[in-house]
């Protein structure tokens, strides 16, 4: 895999760069609320443009349906990354058509231009190769040199991740190398303790990773809504707490598995329940209590890790070396609620260990919650595609930059 200090070291002044970026950042209405992967994308775009390069960014943003939408639309994210980059940033109103060939035209060497959302393009997602790869000829005309940094969309086969470095000379960014680097601290020649914390509201979404992790972690921490599910193959009784039945079966066979290869797996031992869902919106008092894991009562729902439970999370990360976190332990947007996933964040931060967090909304609650980013190992830009690699499967963006 190429890296970009290859490809600056072979010269990219006066040439038109395609660097496909993740600029999905959350928004409220135009405003942004976490700017995270705008901030990660950014040395490499600065890099590309103080090296002479006439830079064109592209991402997509959210999920439109394959045509333009305003609510989708990536300017705040432009405007964001021109006031990182300390210039002005063009912006072209649509992906490949008039706007965006006159915006690209009128670069100057040094100047960098954002696209707008990929997304609004059909032939983007396409499970048709044939109309994705009709897309990516489109932009494959815009430029002259393509640079993958877009860690968060790498596991997906779209026509700018994946087609388009086939027409191109192309090159991984800064981001992506450094996601894969950490990637590879948490799949090879690991440094022991191993602890992997998941959470998040779905099992079905871990099964893929915790079935890849057994043969690896020393434990597996479990949290969030998922949990319930861990309790209930258990035979414990769950209330009304988030619950997927049909995956049962197979949780409990890792939990067997476990056992058989000799990793802990440790689930909450109490919880902060209530009768309903918080109101994220007003983020009015819930007045939760807390309960047993083994004491859930009927007609009321688990939403947090205990304190008891985070003391005991806390203990297991104490000495580890090395560890991994995706998913949240509770509803941490709402104040009630946010205990459990601050103790985890804490752990992290008190332990002298290896650490990652892994994406999506463990990165966003690092954030939301006030801690110093520089005080975690790694925050990966991208929570499905961390889990998809250290599922062991093939990303097709990564295999796309591969020479």
């Amino acid at each position: 895999m190429k890296t970009i200090d290859e490809l600056l070291a072979e010269g990219v002044s006066g040439r038109r760069v395609f660097v496909r970026a993740d600029l999905n950042v959350p928004l409220d209405g135009t405003k942004i609320t976490d700017d995270g992967r705008i901030r990660a994308v950014e040395p490499t775009v600065a890099r590309l443009a103080d090296a002479g390069a006439r830079v064109i960014v592209a991402s997509h943003l959210g999920r439109p349906k394959g045509a333009p939408d305003p609510a989708f639309t990536l300017a705040p994210a432009a405007r964001r990354l021109g006031e990182l980059l300390g210039a002005d940033v063009a912006f072209a109103t649509d992906t490949v058509g008039e706007s965006a060939k006159s915006v690209v035209g009128a670069l100057t060497d040094g100047q960098v231009a954002v696209i707008e959302n990929l997304r609004f393009n059909a032939g983007e997602t396409s499970k048709d190769d044939a109309e994705r790869g009709a897309f990516a000829d489109q932009l494959a005309e815009l430029a002259d040199l393509y640079v993958g940094d877009g860690f968060g969309a790498v596991h997906r086969k779209h026509a700018s991740v994946f087609d388009l470095p086939a027409r191109l000379p192309h090159a991984a960014g800064g981001l992506i190398a450094t996601e894969v680097g950490v990637l590879k601290k948490l799949t090879e020649d690991v440094k022991r303790p191993y602890a992997v914390v998941l959470g998040g509201a779905k099992v079905s979404d871990k099964l893929g990773v915790i079935d890849h992790l057994l043969e690896k972690a020393d434990r597996i921490l479990i949290g969030g809504g998922m949990a319930f599910t861990f309790l209930k193959a258990q035979g414990h009784e769950v209330g009304s707490s988030l619950l997927q039945e049909d995956q049962i079966p197979a949780v409990q066979g890792y939990l067997e598995r476990a056992k058989e290869l000799g990793v802990e797996f440790v689930l909450p031992v109490d919880f902060l329940v209530a009768p309903e869902f918080p109101d994220l919106k007003t983020k009015a008092p819930a007045n939760p209590e807390t309960v047993r894991a083994d004491a859930m009562p009927a007609g009321k729902m688990g939403l947090d890790n205990g304190p008891e439970t985070c003391a005991l999370y806390a203990s297991k990360l104490a000495d580890a070396a090395t560890v991994f976190w995706n998913g949240p332990m509770g509803v941490f947007e709402h104040p009630d609620y946010a205990e459990g996933t601050r103790a985890v964040a804490q752990a992290l931060v008190d332990s002298s260990a290896f650490t990652v967090v892994g994406g999506g909304d463990s990165a966003a609650a690092v954030r939301i919650l006030g801690f110093d980013e520089k005080a975690f190992g790694h925050i990966s830009t991208g929570g499905g595609a961390s889990l998809e690699y250290l599922e062991g499967k093939t990303l097709p963006g990564l295999a796309a930059l591969e020479d």
